[in-house]
């Protein structure tokens, strides 16, 4: 538990810390949020493959980890980046602590790291690749220099659901219920499952590669393309099914899955210098100038310069302006 550990930068930069959790090497891009609580749906959210999380808000681990909060069956980020970590959690549901649900994960925690530094670091630089070590930190930046970019990589290949299911957690059997939604599964995390059903959606969950004859054929009242790691361009199998789709059945993407409508319309995408993660994000609707605060995790977005004809923007991002909507 207090074992040095190295977090190594691909600037060629080394920080100092103290391991917990796994005694492995974590490998990834690595990306902030400034979310001040929430960091077990964070680490178990399939959009954050590939990623080391740092978090801003400076004491993590206080809660500990609960049976009801998961928002996959595990655990997705390459590894975790905090100022503290408590291993003394207070809180009634919680049932383990930080440090034993991300030892049983295999996934490394690095702590004592300045993380305001760090979070000026990549606002400055833009996000880049790292590794958390117990060895040696020159080897592990040999390795980073060897590794591919995080957008050179599929990622939703490694978290979509192997076969389709119907949701049925928490909810009951609505097997006739209407309307019947498909979710693309991109990298979904549970709570968008969840949302559906107590809309009184059935909901299937189907493999992002799905053919679209095959998601036609089953007639559903609408599909949701779903968040989920990586960048966008990596995905033409999916765009390619997206594009037969369209016109046929109403659609709705969530972050990833939106930028996939999009490039299936003829957009593009780009990737954000430092993205948008945390619970605090301002978005305005144009149509009627309300603004909204949303939690967002995205490192991708739609290009507004590049919007086919017949598209318009729905919603832009206070902070930066960008697209956060289109119809």
């Amino acid at each position: 538990m207090h074992e040095p550990a190295y977090l190594v930068l691909e600037d060629g930069s080394i920080h100092e810390g103290v391991a917990f959790g796994a005694e492995a090497d974590g490998l990834g891009e690595v990306v902030f949020n400034t979310s001040m609580t929430g960091y077990q749906e964070i680490l178990t959210d399939p959009s954050y493959a590939g990623q080391l999380v740092t978090f801003t808000y400076p004491l993590i681990g206080n809660y500990g980890i609960n049976p009801q909060d998961f928002e996959s069956s595990r655990t997705q980020v390459s590894g975790l980046i905090v100022r503290e970590h408590s291993d003394l959690p207070s809180h009634g549901r919680s049932d383990r602590t930080l440090h034993e649900f991300l030892e049983s994960q295999g996934i490394p925690g690095i702590a004592e790291i300045d993380t305001r530094a760090l979070t000026r670091r990549l606002r400055s630089q833009g996000v880049m690749l790292g590794a958390i070590t117990i060895s040696d930190p020159d080897a592990a930046l040999r390795r980073l220099q060897d590794s591919p970019a995080y957008g050179d990589r599929d990622y939703v290949a490694t978290v979509t659901a192997p076969e389709e299911y119907d949701w049925a957690a928490e909810d009951g059997d609505l097997e006739n219920a209407e309307p019947r939604i498909l979710v693309t599964d991109c990298g979904l995390k549970y709570s968008i499952l969840r949302q559906l059903r107590r809309r009184g959606c059935r909901v299937t969950v189907v493999p992002a590669a799905t053919p679209a004859e095959k998601l036609l054929a089953m007639k559903p009242s609408g599909i949701l393309f779903s968040p989920g790691p990586g960048d966008p361009k990596m995905l033409d199998y999916v765009v390619d099914n997206t594009r037969k789709i369209l016109g046929r059945v109403p659609v709705m993407g969530i972050c990833l899955g939106h930028q996939i409508i999009s490039r299936a319309l003829g957009a593009e995408t780009f990737k954000l210098k430092f993205g948008h993660r945390g619970g605090n994000h301002p978005v305005k609707d144009l149509a009627d100038g309300r603004v909204y605060i949303t939690a967002q995790n995205h490192g991708y977005a739609v290009s507004p310069e590049k919007l086919p004809s017949g598209l318009e923007v729905s919603h832009i991002n206070l902070n930066d302006q960008t697209v956060e909507g289109f119809r």
